[in-house]
């Protein structure tokens, strides 16, 4: 279970003094205790904790964008610390030439042909990789492929 390794790694955090990672995991863990007070759960499954992962890590890599625009470089290394906490836990990426396939197989299967099909597209691309690459690249990625097409 996720959720036991993230504790897991709170505690060793806590002895080590690793204060920047300690900050993320409890933040991160209060944001799973919310989301089993709204689903009314006792535990949560790995996929709806990867998730709350992944949201939080595009929130750091919004505010890294931010802060670089603003010329931040104080703010953009913290929050790029933040972020590679975050990441251990996330599954590995898949590959844009993987992703490619795995879009192409989509709108074949799916017989897309104009952007009007995206949303389906999408919701197939989406469940194939299961977070395992950013929804933003596929979206961009899916509508280049649709317009092209």
């Amino acid at each position: 279970m996720l959720e036991k390794q993230i504790t897991e790694e709170l505690k060793d955090a806590l002895k080590s003094g690793q204060k920047v990672k300690v900050s993320v995991l409890r933040m991160l863990i209060s944001e799973m205790k919310n989301r089993k007070i709204a689903d009314r759960v006792k535990e949560l499954e790995d996929e709806k904790v990867i998730g709350l992962i992944q949201k939080m890590a595009r929130r750091h890599k919004e505010s890294i964008e931010q802060f670089k625009q603003g010329n931040r470089e104080d703010l953009v290394k913290k929050e790029t610390e933040e972020l590679a906490v975050l990441e251990v836990f996330l599954p590995e990426q898949i590959s844009e030439e993987e992703l490619a396939g795995i879009i192409s197989g989509s709108i074949e299967r799916l017989g897309a042909g104009s952007p009007k099909d995206m949303g389906r597209v999408m919701s197939d691309v989406m469940a194939r990789v299961g977070g395992r690459a950013d929804g933003k690249v596929i979206s961009r990625m899916v509508k280049e492929k649709l317009t092209d097409g």
